[in-house]
């Protein structure tokens, strides 16, 4: 997000304790700007922090021509010094959620560990033998802002149009949702490939308008009520109960929205419990 954008956010994560000092936004101003020339990204974006035991990760997003599907992943320990985090494949997402549990370390290159008991051969000749898997923390770190930014990324109805050769933009014509749209969980869409889009029957796509309808909207999350959607002063403001800490805003009747992450980077599994 925007230096506006970024500064709103952290206003409305500050009442849960969770914010940047003075100090560590001056420093992201000037490292973002840096990041961006040094690895010529259109725009960087803030995405928000992870917190760990014995240090935090700030996270930074980079976009080129895709605003959607071209972004690279950058962390930082202290908003000045960046690092690029490993895109993140099938094999690893499936190493870390069987190896990595409990609070972050703050520690890059810390490793978790789960040992594993496999049976080797057939029949009377198998033999049981130890397995050791282990899984980097800047690995689960690469794993859990991709987690977060696919089930949880937001953005408004109509902020971003899909071009006929299939990039996804910005809308520049884009003005805001109107305060009635605004209080519809529907006019709020996932920013990440659509899953339940796919599944529409023809009658039910006949409405929708392929350049700005190409993405699943937050009403259709499973299970309901995972989103809690409320207006704080002139903003819309929705915050995730299925990753606490993921804050999005949105000004009707302006194109000013954003989203920010600060918190722990554990899913809460007990929502359905929950609600």
């Amino acid at each position: 997000m925007d230096s506006n954008a970024l500064y709103y956010s952290l206003e409305l994560v500050s009442g849960n304790g969770l914010t940047l000092s003075c100090e560590q936004k001056a420093t992201l101003q000037t490292s973002l700007e840096i990041l961006k020339r040094n690895y010529r990204f259109t725009r960087v974006l803030f995405w928000g922090k992870i917190l760990g035991v014995k240090g935090d990760y700030f996270i930074a997003q980079g976009i080129t021509e895709d605003e959607m599907r071209d972004k690279k992943t950058l962390y930082s320990l202290n908003c000045m010094d960046w690092q690029l985090l490993p895109p993140p494949t099938d094999t690893m997402l499936a190493e870390v959620s069987a190896a990595a549990k409990g609070r972050f370390t703050g520690e890059p290159s810390f490793e978790y560990e789960r040992v594993e008991t496999r049976r080797q051969g057939e029949g009377d000749e198998a033999v049981k033998e130890e397995f050791t898997m282990k899984v980097s923390e800047e690995k689960r770190l690469a794993a859990t802002v991709s987690a977060i930014d696919r089930e949880v990324s937001v953005v408004p109805r109509g902020a971003f149009i899909r071009t006929p050769h299939g990039t996804v933009q910005t809308n520049r014509s884009f003005q805001g949702l109107s305060c009635s749209e605004a209080r519809k969980l529907s006019n709020y869409l996932h920013f990440t490939e659509p899953k339940y889009l796919k599944k529409k029957c023809i009658l039910e796509m006949a409405d929708l308008d392929p350049s700005i309808d190409f993405l699943d909207p937050l009403s259709e999350d499973i299970p309901k009520g995972s989103w809690s959607l409320q207006f704080e002063g002139n903003a819309c403001v929705l915050r995730s109960l299925l990753w606490l800490g993921l804050t999005f805003f949105h000004v009707p009747m302006t194109p000013q929205h954003g989203y920010i992450y600060m918190g722990d980077g554990l899913k809460n599994m007990d929502l359905p419990f929950m609600l």
